[in-house]
């Protein structure tokens, strides 16, 4: 087996729990891709042939609006999934993947993985206790989404960054993600109006800094009680 796809199995949540003789089976459908800053991991309309896992690295994943626009729908880490329900259902991709820092991604062809499922019992036990793993993980973040208030959006956005890619510094967390104001509104469904005005006023609290190259999380407490309001 390649030692660069064992390792990226083992790194994954998604596909830690196989057995080796299903990681032998699995690699054989699998490879390990790098990508630039800025190259596109699948376009919009392309067929979803892979099942895409991070292995390092960040990724967002946008939509091209009509007007020529380009909306953030989310943002990826190590570990994460991209575009795992689409390529499930073997739609094309609805939306793009592009690299926002120099990443390595673990691709798994599409319709051998799922012939091996219907073959070995044992991947499929192992393949279900990572999704568990992952709905657990996305099931932490329905407060975020439900949530009505901007401020506390924003908060579990940026805590949620942090916790993904934060460094520690002597004045804070630093999160090394550069997100215009625009960004910020799409990923949390605010006006960029509203997103100023927020982002102003931790400003001038000392609750959060904007930097050239990210967001100093200078009052984590601070965020945290915002979080959970």
């Amino acid at each position: 087996m390649d030692d660069r796809i064992e390792q990226a199995f083992r790194a994954t949540a998604l596909y830690r729990s196989l057995t080796p003789d299903d990681r032998a089976r699995l690699a054989e459908v699998a490879l390990v891709r790098n990508y630039d800053k800025g190259e596109a991991l699948f376009d919009e309309g392309e067929p979803s042939e892979y099942l895409h896992t991070l292995v390092s690295g960040r990724a967002k994943v946008v939509k091209l609006l009509a007007s020529g626009k380009e909306v953030i729908l989310e943002i990826f880490g190590p570990g994460d999934p991209i575009g795992a329900v689409v390529a499930y259902e073997g739609r094309p991709y609805p939306a793009s993947a592009v690299a926002v820092e120099p990443c390595t991604c673990l691709l798994v062809r599409r319709a051998p993985f799922f012939a091996l499922l219907e073959r070995h019992p044992s991947l499929v036990r192992s393949f279900i206790m990572g999704l568990t793993q992952r709905i657990v993980e996305l099931t932490r973040r329905i407060p975020e989404v439900a949530s009505g208030r901007v401020e506390t959006r924003i908060a579990n956005l940026l805590l949620k960054l942090a916790e993904k890619m934060g460094v520690a510094r002597s004045e804070g967390l630093f999160v090394p993600m550069p997100l215009s104001r625009q960004d910020l509104a799409d990923l949390t469904g605010t006006t960029i109006e509203t997103c100023i005005r927020v982002m102003s006023r931790w400003g001038k609290e000392g609750v959060v800094l904007t930097e050239k190259d990210g967001f100093l999380l200078a009052d984590r407490a601070a965020l945290e009680k915002l979080a959970l309001s």
